[in-house]
């Protein structure tokens, strides 16, 4: 591949930037230091909602490519779309999914219509003003509607459909920024994807593990298992890799599904499926991601190195199929 100038575009950090948000930044470093091995020449550029001084910034810059890790705008995930449609407006190739699957992959029900009419299982959600159709028996979890990271979603999110009480208080929430969802009970998976030449690729399939829970604590990766350092949550919830023989067949089934829901989904690039496997063996999807975090220490590099792969190597397949487009 010939050298290329690359913009290594990301979201400008807000003044009290939370950990979810300021991740962002090992995200360049390390496309960042890839990019450099891999002989191309780049600069980093942050982006507001100042659209004007981006383009005029991007324009000066000239750039073959950008490497877009745009998450958000002010902590907005419902903006993420922005960043693609300018570079489509501009005319500039770049790198993971594009406009319109990005803007849909982005809300999580919009994501669930996509599945559903592929065929695709997913946990039965609910609209704010249909919580008189939650069942007694089962449990369900609120859910924001398109914040990433898990932003504002820990157990106390969690409830019975018998509770009243919850369900009176969810109600008086905003239907634009909230849903429920069926919590589904059982195992918690995710599926690391990368474009290839030959087409989307599972990397790897992780299982995460939530070590001495008591009973009663809702099993789930909220924002303090992934943010919260020094949290119960974030020190006894393990991502596994190597699996038995037993479940080789759900772990291929998995990547399968991962497949379908990047062609449901129209992604490009990168992107990471998230499962839940009820006691049954059946699998739940219950988010798609499309240009994951790709930093160190997130669940998608930890897939690449069991793949045995360098992440130069995932850069260079990403940077590969943007140019194909």
């Amino acid at each position: 591949m010939q050298s290329l100038r690359i913009v290594i575009l990301h979201n400008q950090l807000s003044k009290e930037a939370l950990a979810d948000e300021a991740d962002v930044m090992e995200q360049v470093m390390l496309v960042e230091s890839c990019l450099k091995q891999l002989g191309h020449t780049s600069f980093v550029l942050p982006l507001s909602l100042n659209l004007e001084k981006g383009k005029e910034a991007l324009l000066e810059l000239k750039p073959d490519l950008v490497f877009n890790l745009v998450e958000s705008f002010e902590n907005k995930g419902e903006l993420v779309y922005v960043a693609p449609a300018l570079l489509d407006a501009l005319k500039i190739p770049y790198t993971g999914t594009a406009t319109v699957p990005m803007f849909q992959s982005a809300s999580k029900t919009l994501t669930k219509e996509n599945l559903s009419k592929a065929g695709i299982v997913v946990a039965e959600g609910l609209e704010l003003d249909q919580l008189d159709q939650c069942k007694p028996e089962k449990t369900y979890i609120l859910k924001p509607r398109w914040e990433e990271g898990s932003l504002g979603l820990d157990e106390d999110a969690v409830f019975k459909g018998d509770n009243m009480a919850f369900v009176s208080r969810v109600k008086g929430l905003s239907h634009k920024d909230y849903f429920v969802e069926e919590f589904i009970e059982g195992r918690e998976f995710n599926c690391a994807i990368v474009a290839t030449r030959e087409g989307p690729r599972i990397v790897a399939v992780a299982e995460i593990t939530f070590i001495d829970f008591p009973e009663e604590k809702p099993k789930m990766l909220g924002y303090k298992a992934k943010w919260d350092e020094e949290s119960f949550e974030y020190k006894n919830t393990v991502r596994r890799l190597d699996f038995d023989e037993e479940d080789k067949d759900l772990i291929q089934l998995l990547g399968a599904i991962g497949l379908k829901c990047w062609t449901a989904c129209g992604l490009g690039g990168y992107a990471r499926v998230d499962f839940r496997v009820d006691q049954h063996n059946q699998p739940y999807v219950l988010e798609v991601n499309s240009n994951p975090c790709i930093s160190p220490d997130s669940g998608y590099y930890a897939a690449v190195e069991h793949a045995g792969m360098q992440f130069t190597d995932i850069v260079k397949l990403i940077v590969e199929d943007a140019l194909k487009h």
